[in-house]
């Protein structure tokens, strides 16, 4: 009986989708500025979850919408850069540190290798007659 659960969830595609097959009420221009987020968190906080039910589909289906719920509720009350959902955000606010020693490596008179890539000429415009 569990097929026919994963077998829907496997037709939903957006956030949109989502929060509507689970009955969700939810505020568009949240969705639309977060819509990847909820999505990671709600997947998140399915491999969080310690007792889903394996063989009550019901069961299963509300503890899901419970966790969409939450996954959304996060991004009601906070924004992306505070959640962390994703890694741009957990490092250091979304910056990188880059060191001096770093930088110096990749310099060819300290041993580190420089790309090469060739620019491809631009096609001569055709002239009037």
């Amino acid at each position: 009986m569990m097929e026919n659960l994963t077998l829907q969830l496997k037709q939903l595609s957006s956030a949109e989708d989502f929060l509507l097959f689970f009955g969700v009420p939810y505020d568009q221009p949240v969705v639309h500025v977060n819509r990847l987020h909820i999505l990671k968190r709600f997947y998140q906080y399915i491999r969080q979850e310690p007792n889903l039910p394996e063989d009550n589909e019901q069961a299963l289906y509300a503890v899901y919408r419970d966790l969409l719920i939450k996954a959304y509720t996060d991004f009601v009350k906070s924004t992306p850069a505070q959640e962390k959902v994703f890694k741009v955000f957990q490092e250091a606010e979304g910056h990188q540190h880059v060191t001096l020693q770093n930088l110096k490596s990749t310099l060819p008179s300290q041993g580190g290798s420089v790309p090469s890539f060739t620019v491809p000429a631009r096609p001569e415009a055709p002239r009037a007659a």
